[in-house]
């Protein structure tokens, strides 16, 4: 699907990057270097002028630290940029051109990763089609002996560091979204054999490469590992580990191995960390040695790992110092700005893949032998990707330990996917089309929480390992023939929840879209009741009939936000309720104390993906930003006590 012509989006992209030093100075850097890309690359086009569009990994880094981005920020530029970048590359059926004569390189699975974000917040078929080609491949893929992937088919019996993170997050990603289960098992596998046999106990870092059958020219003959613990390598594969954790199934035994894994190299890391400039070096464990050097790809890739790491609660806390100490050595030794505020990256070093030739042997002479440049697509998305984590450092600490419990037993809803099977959605974080939660999920991820999903009706005892249970527009027969509603006993329970220390976070909607006659049960026990009226009725896209402001003085919300809704309830209150934002008169949002606990009431699921990504309302609208400000103050709510 596209949005806009190309030549529009270069205007757009040229404006963006043009604007005053001071007003991009501003901006976080993350944003910065994602301009700063764009403008360098108009259009997504990495290749030469007039040469044909083509796919290599560092263009997959650089499209997915845009990606970081457009969720940060959704600004519409940036998802405009992923489209134009892409949709080169495959045909207007969704055929891969690349992989028709392929030698099986693994090199051309990363283009899966944008794929999969295209399809999900379009649901365009071609984007599956082309991404199931990649998975085809894959299970065609020639293996060693112990189930690894061949890197191709010229490299029969060889696994490197990189090929881990060109395959293994598309291939999680790809098998959640499309139901293949068995697929883990598999992907476990290929991070197991790397670090078993690539890994040096002397020091715990990994070498480059394997090759099982011993024969490749860099393979020690006894144990078939190359030489040299490449810093680049050992980056991207625990990139890999924080990408494709989070995309198991929660009770997947995979999932705690890699998990051990990552625990296990962020330490091994940490330990290697330079003390005086915070970076990396090109061989790790040689940060003295002749010809060695700091290199900036891979120490953007140990930042981006061990914070994200930190943030989704695989790694203590402790290794957020360890990210600070790095993002600062990159900032001042690598990192500087134009006039225009542009922003350049240097100290990037080459490719160094190991091959047949006897020169690319993987040892000190040819690592150190690889020149630095200044703003390769390797290096310029890594400093993207690195800094859209360093930027949630601080934030990450709000929810650290906090469950986001979201309701899918009021709100049940299921549609048929595009491989025919029933899936839930609507208001659901596994939903990026515009229906979905996706964003407010990743803003809750953003400020540390965990989001969890209940499928089943809410009791004290499911609901007690949440510190924050949100339901969204609960089932009428309009919207769910079979619909769970709401009654006595639901209402009893989710109050002693509520009432010990939980956050109740209700997002209601008008009577034609949800329940409100059997759902009131619930709200009523806090002194809130919905009313079955249409308000903030919209007719077509006249935006301006459900827009509303809010003041940024209230309880909530501490700055000025433009925001909008269409067709709403409204509320009343009684007892421990209050109104905390009215609109002509009527109630829009309340509040309640009950307990040791809060409920927050919303007439509205007003920060759902089709109001929050930037990609329909026009950019005045500031849902997302709103979204971002009610999921701190919600966390914040949560008691001390109750935090894990």
């Amino acid at each position: 699907m596209k949005y806009w012509s190309g030549f529009a989006l270069t205007i757009l992209l040229a404006c963006l990057a043009g604007g005053t030093t001071a007003s991009a100075q501003q901006q976080p850097w993350s944003v910065r270097a994602a301009n700063t890309a764009m403008s360098r690359w108009p259009n997504g086009v990495f290749s030469p002028a007039g040469a044909p569009p083509k796919w290599t990994p560092g263009e997959g880094v650089t499209l997915e630290g845009i990606y970081a981005v457009w969720q940060n920020t959704v600004n519409r530029s940036d998802f405009y940029y992923l489209e134009h970048a892409v949709d080169p590359l495959i045909g207007p059926d969704g055929s891969v051109p690349a992989l028709k004569n392929s030698a099986m390189r693994l090199n051309e699975i990363q283009l899966g990763l944008p794929l999969m974000a295209l399809y999900g917040e379009s649901l365009n078929k071609r984007y599956y089609t082309a991404a199931t080609a990649l998975y085809d491949q894959l299970q065609h893929q020639p293996q060693n002996a112990s189930g690894g992937f061949w890197t191709s088919q010229k490299h029969p019996n060889q696994m490197t560091l990189e090929n881990i993170d060109e395959v293994e997050p598309f291939y999680a990603e790809y098998a959640r979204m499309f139901h293949h289960p068995q697929a883990f098992s598999q992907i476990t596998n290929q991070f197991v054999l790397m670090q078993m046999h690539t890994r040096d106990p002397r020091t715990g870092l990994l070498v480059q490469g394997w090759d099982e059958s011993k024969q490749a020219v860099w393979a020690n003959k006894q144990t078939g590992e190359s030489a040299e613990p490449w810093a680049r390598g050992m980056g991207l594969y625990m990139m890999a580990l924080v990408d494709t954790i989070p995309l198991y199934p929660a009770d997947d035994p995979g999932r705690m191995v890699l998990i051990s894994i990552l625990r296990e190299d962020a330490a091994a890391v940490a330990r290697y960390q330079d003390a005086k400039t915070g970076l990396w070096y090109q061989v790790m464990d040689k940060a003295g040695a002749k010809g060695n050097f700091p290199e900036e790809s891979a120490s953007c890739m140990f930042v981006y790992a061990l914070a994200k790491g930190v943030r989704r609660g695989y790694l203590q806390e402790s290794y957020d110092a360890v990210a600070e100490r790095g993002y600062d050595g990159i900032l001042s030794h690598f990192v500087t700005t134009g006039a225009n505020g542009e922003v350049s990256v240097s100290g990037i070093a080459g490719l160094a893949r190991l091959g047949a030739n006897p020169q690319a042997n993987g040892s000190y002479a040819f690592y150190t032998g690889e020149k630095t440049a200044s703003n390769t697509p390797m290096g310029v998305g890594a400093f993207i990707l690195a800094s859209a984590e360093a930027e949630h450092i601080e934030s990450a600490k709000l929810g650290r330990g906090d469950d986001v419990l979201l309701d899918a037993w009021f709100n049940s809803q299921k549609r048929r996917d595009v491989t025919g099977r029933m899936v839930y959605f609507h208001y659901k974080w596994n939903d990026q089309s515009i229906e979905g939660y996706s964003l407010f999920g990743h803003i809750f991820r953003n400020d540390g929480a965990r989001t969890t999903t209940l499928y089943t009706e809410p009791t004290y005892e499911k609901l007690k390992h949440a510190q924050v249970y949100i339901i969204a527009s609960p089932d009428n027969i309009a919207k769910n023939p079979h619909p769970h509603f709401a009654n006595a006993e639901d209402a009893a329970q989710i109050a002693k929840w509520v009432k010990a220390g939980g956050v109740l976070v209700i997002f209601e909607n008008d009577t034609g879209y949800a329940d409100l006659k059997h759902f009131n049960v619930v709200p009523e026990k806090f002194g809130i009741h919905f009313n079955s009226v249409l308000a903030m009725h919209v007719i077509g896209e006249d935006w301006a009939m459900g827009r509303f402001h809010l003041s940024g003085k209230g309880p909530i919300f501490h700055h000025p936000l433009t925001c909008y809704v269409k067709d709403t309830s409204t509320i009343s209150v009684s007892g421990p309720a209050k109104a905390v934002y009215t609109h002509d008169g009527d109630i829009l949002m309340a509040v309640a104390r009950y307990g040791k606990g809060t409920v927050y009431a919303m007439v509205d699921p007003w920060v759902y993906n089709e109001y929050t990504n930037g990609l329909k309302l026009p950019a005045t609208y500031q849902n997302y930003a709103a979204g971002e400000a009610l999921a701190k103050w919600v966390l914040q709510q949560v008691p001390k006590q109750t935090a894990n």
